[in-house]
C-alpha cells in the first residue's frame, strides 16, 4: 500500500544519528525517499541518499540541495533537525562558543530553509518541520545558550510560516522534551552518578521517562503529511507533559 509520503522526497539535516537518524526512518516507511545531510553521512543507514552536508558553510549546504534536486527530482520536505547541544549559566560559555551554537542551531536552519526554498514553491505538497526543544518554552537550569538557539528556531518557524504560507509551503516545529538520544547519553556518562542523573531527568517529565526518538518522528511525521494541511505556524510539544502540566508527584 502506498504510504502516506509516497513519491515524495524528504531532506532530513543531522539525519545519521539520533532524532534524524529516527525521523528518517519514519518518513521513509511513510513512502518518502529520504536524503540525509549530515557532515557524517557514512553513519547513515535507513536513507535513500547521504550527502556530506555541514549546515555552517553555505556552499556546502547549496551544492547538497542542487544534488537532491538533479538526483532525485526535487524536494517537499525539509526536517531541519541538526543542532548541538550546550550547557552552563550565562557566565559559562565564551563569546566564540555562543557564535559556534548559534550558528549551526540557527542560521544553519537559515540556510537550508534559503537553499531549498526554490524547490520548495514547485512542491504541491512543501511541508517544513525544524527541531526546536521544550527549552524554547520553559526556563531549564544551566542551558542558556541552547535555550537561546531553540527559542530562536520556534520564533523562526512562526515567521517563515506567515511568510511563506501563500507560496503553499507549511512550516512548523515539533518540541521534544528530553530525549533518549546520544549526546544525553554522552551526558549522562559524564555524570559523577550517571544513575542518579538519568532518574532525575526521568522525574522532570510528568510521565516519568526520556522522550524516545521514534516519538518525535512520529509527530515530525504528522507534520510534514498530508493529515496536517491545515496546520501551519506550531510548535508541537513531545514532552511528556512537561510544557503544560503542573503535577504532584502523587498524581504520577
Amino acid at each position: 500500500m502506498a504510504g502516506p509520503l509516497d513519491g515524495l522526497v524528504a531532506v532530513v539535516t543531522g539525519g545519521a544519528s539520533g532524532l534524524g537518524a529516527a525521523i528518517a526512518s519514519r518518513l521513509r516507511r511513510d513512502g518518502a525517499r529520504v536524503v540525509a545531510f549530515d557532515v557524517n553521512p557514512d553513519a547513515a543507514t535507513d536513507v535513500d541518499l547521504a550527502v556530506a552536508v555541514d549546515v555552517t558553510d553555505d556552499a556546502s549546504v547549496i551544492a547538497g540541495v542542487e544534488r537532491v534536486a538533479a538526483e532525485l527530482g526535487g524536494i517537499d520536505i525539509v526536517v531541519n533537525n541538526a543542532g548541538i547541544g550546550a550547557q552552563g549559566d550565562v557566565t559559562v560559555n565564551s563569546d566564540e562558543e555562543w557564535h559556534r551554537v548559534w550558528d549551526i542551531n540557527v542560521v544553519g536552519m537559515a540556510r537550508v530553509m534559503r537553499a531549498a526554498l526554490p524547490h520548495l514553491r514547485r512542491s504541491s505538497a512543501a511541508a517544513v518541520c525544524n527541531t526546536s526543544s521544550i527549552a524554547a518554552t520553559a526556563g531549564l537550569p544551566q542551558r542558556v545558550l541552547y535555550s537561546a538557539t531553540k527559542g530562536a528556531v520556534l520564533s523562526m518557524t512562526k515567521a517563515m510560516a506567515a511568510d511563506h504560507l501563500g507560496e503553499g509551503i507549511r512550516v512548523n516545529a515539533v518540541n521534544p522534551g528530553t530525549a533518549d538520544t546520544p549526546w544525553i547519553g554522552r551526558l549522562l556518562g559524564a555524570a559523577d552518578d550517571p544513575a542518579a542523573e538519568r532518574a532525575a531527568l526521568e522525574a522532570r517529565q510528568p510521565h516519568g521517562r526520556l522522550v524516545a526518538p521514534e516519538e518525535v518522528a512520529d509527530a515530525v511525521a504528522y507534520l510534514v503529511g498530508p493529515h496536517a494541511r491545515s496546520t501551519t505556524g506550531i510548535g508541537l510539544a513531545v514532552d511528556g507533559g512537561m510544557q503544560e502540566l503542573r503535577l504532584r508527584p502523587a498524581d504520577r
